[in-house]
Order: structure tokens, then C-alpha cells, then sequence
């Protein structure tokens, strides 16, 4: 299931088809229940509600078998134990009991109330999806590219050279904390994250206490010898009472593949062999919190007076330039309405690994703290390629819906906005016509100017808002003199008016 994830993150050459990605991300959690509150359908989006059967049956499987997040833990921790010294590397501990409910009722919260970039940090399967996507993803394409050279030296050319995806500096920073924190935190006691912060695995311990199959003891053949506390990696076994707490125990089944005396073993029923709770005197319960993970992001914003320093900089004919104002950051193709994907997308990550030309790009401020790290189109990367519905097609809680290629067309995302005052026809007094040029639907197009010059002239009616005119203007942010103001909710664009063809007579003896 890891290794299946990530390949989505880093499919290149866009290898797995859109049933391939349902079927792989169809059991995560988060992303699942979000859709079904979306779409209100068991067929398509009802991954969490099969989980939730498995947890019942057997405990907690999804995070030993199917969550991204869990799996990269026992990895890390599996390296610790490696290299450790120790013979017994886990012991029991105490629950962090309230410090969970915190998290799950943060959750809870956020799910009713539609409070997106929450998912951000607190879903584990979008927390692993920005680490492969802006940690692992760039070295991916490295290797790949050393390979293209090598094999091109081979005279073999099944591989195609990739441009290095080179993630926001802010982004990678805070995935790097928060992986690099949740690392720690496997590293020195395995799935603490899981069992203290991680609000699906908090949900799924509480279904995990009904569950049919339970690992239980049998007093007659335990020994106590420890060895199945000593790899617990939820470190939940308390072998001095006999008991388990079950709302941590992830399902591994390690504790069942180390016991010398089949001591341990999975089955329904009451455990006839669990002795009474005793009472312990004088002993000292630490119920501090021992680890607090602070997320902060402090984004520092370009204000008008550095704007304005630039402008001092540049030559007299262009200090008058008029400043971009975009009502609305431009949201992907599909997501209907800003606030309704605002409310749905967890930042995941997975359609910008997706996106040929790169053209999302995580959010800073543009959605506000609301849509922090979630996907906005970035105009100064790249353009919507016209004829792609990529995002849609991967985005696996629907908050951007897949869209026909006739609807792409015509799905407006923002309008095209000029300022002659910025063109460098008006300014320079020379030819440019790049946006035109790009612009899929002649939205843009070049007028008679003056000295023989043409200059452009917008059509917003028909504009898709691709950035197509945006992207290659020559004029640096934020004086673009065209650029694409967002729509608060998507509109469908008129088409544009077809000229009649012109048909050209070919004689029978045309010779080629």
C-alpha cells in the first residue's frame, strides 16, 4: 500500500489511470468521508465506512496496513531498533487520554464546520502526500533524469527528461518540521504520533474497544517474560496486569509473532484468563503532557512600500505602473466555488504532483489561513494546459470534481483583466503579442494601435481564465499588464463566435 501511494505521487509518465487511483486511495480514511459528505455515495466514496466494518472486526488494521503515514513510521522505527542497543525497546506506557479527545473533537469540528486547511495538518494520509510530493518527488526526478543521460549514451530512449519540481520554500520548511517532528517521535516510541495526536486513529481506537477479533491472554502460559511489550510499537501492552489497551493497539501482530509460549493469541470471545485491575499505592501518575507539536507558519507579506522601492528602480517610462489587484486567488478547474473547496480539500498534495505543467502550486496567503498549503493556480510557474483535466481526475475527496473535456472548456475560472497603462506597447512602443498568441479561446486579441503597432484587446465573456496570457506577459509581478482576477465561484464561459471557413478549391492534379 506504501509503495502503491507514492507511485501516484511520482507517476511521471502518468503511468496509472484514473481507476487506479480510486482504487488505491479509495480506503483512506479522511479523504473518503469527506467525499461521501460531498457526494452522498457508498459506491464511489465509502472507503471510510469499510474501514470502520475492518475496525470492528479485527482493530485497527488501516493504521498498520493502509495508512501512508502509519507505514513511513515503522520504517523509521524499524531503523531505530536496528541500530538500538537495547533488547527491549518498548515498554508500557500511559495513555495520553485527553490530549487525544483534543485532537478528535478539533476534527470533528473542522469536519462540520468545513474548515479545510485543519485536514492540513491532522490528516495523516495528507500529511504523507505532501512529504512524498515535496521532500521525495524532487530527487525522484533527479535519478530520472541521471538515467535519461545514461541510457541516452545506450542509444535507449524509453525514459523522458523531467523539469525538477522546485516546491515553495514555506512549504517544504513546514513539511519538513512536521514530518521531521513526526519522525522524532517514531524514532524514539513508534506510533506516539498515531496514539496522541492523529485524530483517525483516536476515532478508530474507539471502534477498535467492539471489535470481534481482539489479541487476548492466556495467564496459564505467560511467562512475563516482556518480550511482546518490548515491541509494541504502540506501547500498550501491560503485561504486569495482563491487559491491552485495545483503543491504541494498531493490529501488527508482532506481540503474537515474538511470544516464546503462545501465550498470546487472536480470538472472539471474553478473555477467561484476565485478571482483576489491582490497585497500585502511592503510585504517581504523570498526566502532564510530554510532547506538544506547535505548528506556526509566519508568512511575511511584500507590502506596498517594498512595491514601491522596486518601482523606484525602474526606468522613468515604467515607475507609473499600475498594480495587479486580484478580487480572488484563481482555485483549479472543478472546485466549483472557493469556499466549497476551501471546506473540502485537505492539501494532500496529490493533483500538484499531478499537473504536467505545474501550474498548481501550494497556497501562502492567497485563500487566507483557510486554505493554507492547498492548491492555487500560480500563473508566474506555469499555465492551465487547455486540454487537461488531471487534478480532477486524481483528487481523491472531490473538493475539485472531474470535469469532460467539453466542460473544461468552457468552466471559468477567473476573467481576463488588462492595464494598457503596464504593456510595453504603451510603454516601450514595442511589438510583443505574447499573450495573445497563448490564449486558447482568442479571448485576447491584437488591435490596431498606433506607428503600425497592435496592442491587446480582451474578450472577458469567452475567457476561461487559464493564464495562458498571464504567464508568458513580459512584464514582472505584480505590474503584469494582463493577468486573470479570480472568481469567488466558477461560471461557465461563453464559446467563441466560429467565422465561416473559407474553402479553398484544389485542382484533381495537385501534386503534393
Amino acid at each position: 500500500m506504501f509503495i502503491l501511494t507514492f507511485l501516484l505521487f511520482v507517476d511521471f509518465y502518468e503511468l496509472f489511470s484514473t481507476r487506479f487511483y480510486d482504487s488505491v486511495l479509495y480506503l483512506q480514511f479522511v479523504p473518503s468521508l469527506l467525499s461521501f459528505i460531498r457526494l452522498l455515495s457508498l459506491f464511489t466514496a465509502g472507503g471510510f465506512l469499510v474501514i470502520l466494518l475492518l475496525t470492528l472486526l479485527t482493530g485497527r488494521l488501516y493504521c498498520s496496513v493502509i495508512c501512508p503515514l502509519g507505514i513511513l513510521q515503522d520504517v523509521i522505527n524499524r531503523l531505530a531498533r536496528w541500530k538500538s542497543k537495547k533488547k527491549r525497546f518498548f515498554k508500557f506506557k500511559k495513555a495520553y487520554t485527553s490530549l487525544r479527545y483534543i485532537f478528535l473533537a478539533i476534527m470533528v469540528l473542522s469536519v462540520i464546520f468545513g474548515i479545510g486547511w485543519i485536514f492540513t495538518w491532522l490528516d495523516p494520509y495528507s500529511i504523507a502526500g505532501r512529504f512524498f510530493t515535496y521532500v521525495l518527488k524532487p530527487p525522484v526526478a533527479f535519478l530520472n533524469n541521471q538515467a535519461v543521460s545514461l541510457f541516452t549514451n545506450l542509444n535507449i530512449y524509453f525514459l523522458k527528461h523531467q523539469n525538477l519540481p522546485v516546491p515553495s520554500f514555506l512549504p517544504l520548511i513546514l513539511t519538513f518540521i512536521l514530518t521531521g517532528a513526526i519522525g522524532y517521535f517514531a524514532w524514539k516510541r513508534g506510533r506516539l504520533f498515531c496514539n496522541t495526536i492523529c485524530p483517525v486513529g483516536t476515532l478508530l481506537g474507539m471502534v477498535s474497544k467492539y471489535s470481534i477479533l481482539k489479541i487476548r491472554f492466556n495467564k496459564n502460559y505467560c511467562t512475563r517474560c516482556g518480550k511482546c511489550a518490548g515491541v509494541c510499537k504502540s506501547e500498550c501492552i501491560d503485561i504486569k496486569n495482563y491487559q491491552i489497551d485495545y483503543s491504541r493497539c494498531v493490529s501488527c501482530f508482532n506481540c503474537l509473532d515474538i511470544c516464546p509460549e503462545a501465550a498470546l493469541s487472536l480470538r472472539t470471545g471474553k478473555a477467561n484468563s484476565q485478571v482483576p485491575e489491582t490497585d497500585i499505592v502511592g503510585e504517581k501518575i504523570n498526566l502532564q503532557n510530554r510532547r506538544k507539536l506547535v505548528v506556526a507558519g509566519l508568512v511575511l507579506l511584500a507590502s506596498k512600500q517594498i512595491f514601491a522601492l522596486k518601482k523606484n528602480k525602474m526606468p522613468e517610462n515604467k515607475q507609473n505602473l499600475i498594480l495587479n489587484k486580484k478580487d480572488y486567488p484563481v482555485s483549479p478547474p472543478g472546485s466549483v466555488s472557493i469556499d466549497r473547496f476551501n471546506s473540502v480539500c485537505t492539501g494532500c498534495s496529490l493533483c500538484i504532483s499531478a499537473c504536467p505543467t505545474h501550474v498548481l502550486q501550494p497556497a501562502l496567503t492567497e485563500y487566507g489561513l483557510r486554505g493554507f498549503m492547498q492548491p492555487h493556480m500560480d500563473y508566474l510557474t506555469s499555465f492551465c494546459n487547455y486540454d487537461c483535466t488531471r487534478c480532477g481526475e486524481v483528487c481523491p475527496t472531490s473538493a475539485i470534481l472531474p470535469l469532460t473535456l467539453e466542460e473544461k472548456h468552457v468552466t471559468q475560472m477567473g476573467k481576463v483583466v488588462f492595464v494598457k497603462e503596464n504593456c510595453i506597447v504603451y510603454t516601450d512602443e514595442k511589438d510583443c503579442g505574447a499573450c495573445s498568441e497563448h490564449c486558447p479561446t482568442k479571448a485576447v486579441n491584437m488591435v490596431p494601435y498606433k506607428n503600425g503597432l497592435m496592442i491587446p484587446e480582451t474578450n472577458p465573456d469567452i475567457c476561461i481564465g487559464c493564464g495562458a496570457c498571464e504567464h508568458p506577459c513580459p512584464v514582472e509581478a505584480p505590474f503584469k499588464a494582463i493577468y486573470v482576477n479570480g472568481s469567488a465561484v466558477q461560471q461557465i464561459a461563453k464559446k467563441p463566435e466560429e467565422k465561416e471557413k473559407s474553402v479553398i478549391k484544389v485542382e484533381e492534379d495537385f501534386p503534393f
